[in-house]
Formats: C-alpha cells, structure tokens, sequence
C-alpha cells in the first residue's frame, strides 16, 4: 500500500491545487494574503454554496488594507464586502505589515506560497509553495496565523462598507489628479519610460541570445510535462511578457524583441530536437528522458 506523502511542492499555475484546498473545508477556511481580487472571492463563495457550507464554514481573512494597494487594483474592497455579505461567520482582519500567503482548510490540508490570492498570483505567476496534510503541522499553521490575527484589527462589515465608500472617492480624486498630467510633463514621462523599458530589455540580452532564453524555457516547461506547441506559446509569454510583446518588434544589440519571438521559440525548439534533448511525439514536445541527467552540454547560443 502507497502512502501519499504529507509534504508536495507545488509550482504555477495552481489554480487546480487550490480549488482542491477549498473544497476540503468542512469546518473552517483561512486565507492570509496582502492581495485579494474579486474574481477569486466570487469562485471562493461559488464552491461554498454549491457544497452547502456557507451558512456554517467559518472564514477568516488575514490581509494588509493598505490604501496603495487599494488605488493600484492589487487589494478589491469589494470582494471582501462580498465575503461579509454572503458568509454569517466572516472574519476580516487587518494587518499592517503582513507578507505572508498561507491558506488553510480546516486541519486538513494547508497551502504555504508566494502567490497571492489574485487571478494572476493561482493562475499565471510564476508561484512556489508547499501543501501540507500532516494534520498535526496544519494545526500548528493555523495556530500561528490564529496569534498573528490577535496582533491586527478587526474590520467589521460596517466599518468595511464606509471605508470602501471613502476609498472610492480617493480613487476618483487620484483618476482626477492623474488626468491633470498633461502636455510635456506627459510626453516626458512616456519617453523616460520608454528609455527605461529598453535599458531594461538591454540587460536581459547580456549574454544571451533570445533563442539561448526560449531554449532554457522550453526545456523548463517540458520538465513538468509533455506540451503541443500552441500551449508552449502562452506559457512562455507568461513567463517573457517582455520578450512576447505582439505589438512591436525591436532590435537591441543585436537581439530581437517583440513580434518574431514565436518565430525564435520555433527555432529553439528545433535547435533542441537537433541536440536530441527534446523529441515531437505524437501532438506533444516531450523531453527525451535519457538525456534528462546527462552531463552533456547543449551549445543554445
């Protein structure tokens, strides 16, 4: 008999792993994240109704109502109304200097990563984490962010709608003083940006060509598991949003941005099929897997 082990890395998109999180939660769910989205708490209460727990599961939010993170669209108000709105036993708390992102179904199975608790943080980043079933840990996780909670403040739901209320109207006021951004104040803004945006990609060609970049990526990506071309691509511009970038094409000491990058995947990926540490099966890219441990050197550049 198999026994599953009680400690799994987990890599993103997790969107799966986390929904399997929620699901367990029969008793109680805590989610600790600076950044929450509504999108997220729409699929949260959507679960919970659908299993019939809403009116008796006890949800707790630990997260940092910071008034930046509220004007950047990085922390939703509302979503959090929401959760006040349709949960009877909500607990929403504040905490000022909170980094962590930690979610917990009851003793059951806890979530430790770096993504928060937005679309893009269990969907699309880049994340790393831990699931942990040992009950016993769990526990211990729980009761450590359970003592963090008593450091914060407790929001209630009126106190949540009149700050939404106030932080509505701050965020018209900035949307007002943005717009008063103009002229050659403007112009400036936008032309240091783009000065910065391509010192920026001029260090990411240091040393490397864009094929040796897509080559590193494509094998990055087949490690996890075997991918048709069209589900590498998306992948990829994930991963090099400023390398993918469909709109413009550009040339910075010699290496290519923009425009042709899936030109520049397809030839990676037949650079790598050359030196036979990928093959085409079937639909899929597969790594050629005993070539996987070789010592063997691959020239990508």
């Amino acid at each position: 008999m198999s026994i599953a082990p009680s400690f799994t890395l987990i890599g993103g998109p997790w969107e799966g792993v986390f929904q399997r999180l929620v699901s367990q939660a029969e008793r109680s769910l805590l989610l600790v994240s600076p950044f929450i989205k509504s999108s997220k708490v729409d699929q949260i209460i959507s679960d919970l109704r659908r299993r019939r727990v809403e009116q008796v599961l006890r949800v707790t939010v630990l997260t940092n109502i910071h008034p930046g993170s509220i004007l950047g669209g990085s922390l939703d108000l509302e979503g959090l109304l929401q959760l006040s709105e349709h949960l009877p036993k909500f607990d929403l708390t504040h905490l000022p200097s909170l980094h962590a992102k930690v979610y917990v179904a009851d003793e059951r199975m806890a979530i430790i990563t770096s993504a928060n608790l937005t679309e893009p943080g269990i969907g699309r980043n880049i994340e790393y984490g831990v699931t942990v079933t040992d009950r016993v840990v769990v526990a211990e996780i729980r009761r450590d962010f359970e003592r963090y909670a008593s450091l914060g403040a407790k929001i209630t739901s009126t106190e949540l709608s009149g700050l939404l209320a106030e932080t509505q109207e701050l965020k018209e006021l900035f949307q007002k003083a943005q717009r008063t951004i103009r002229g050659q104040a403007a112009r400036s803004f936008r032309d240091k940006l783009q000065v910065v945006n391509l010192r920026v990609l001029r260090n990411r060609a240091s040393g490397k060509t864009t094929q040796s970049i897509f080559c590193e990526t494509i094998l990055f990506l087949l490690e996890r598991q075997p991918l048709r071309t069209t589900e590498l691509h998306p992948l990829i511009q994930q991963i090099h949003p400023d390398l993918c970038d469909d709109s413009v094409d550009r040339v910075i000491d010699g290496v290519h941005f923009g425009k042709k990058w899936k030109h520049h995947v397809r030839s990676a990926q037949q650079a790598l099929k050359r030196a036979r540490r990928i093959r085409f099966a079937g639909e899929r890219w597969h790594l050629v897997s005993d070539l996987r441990d070789s010592t063997e050197r691959l020239d990508i550049s």
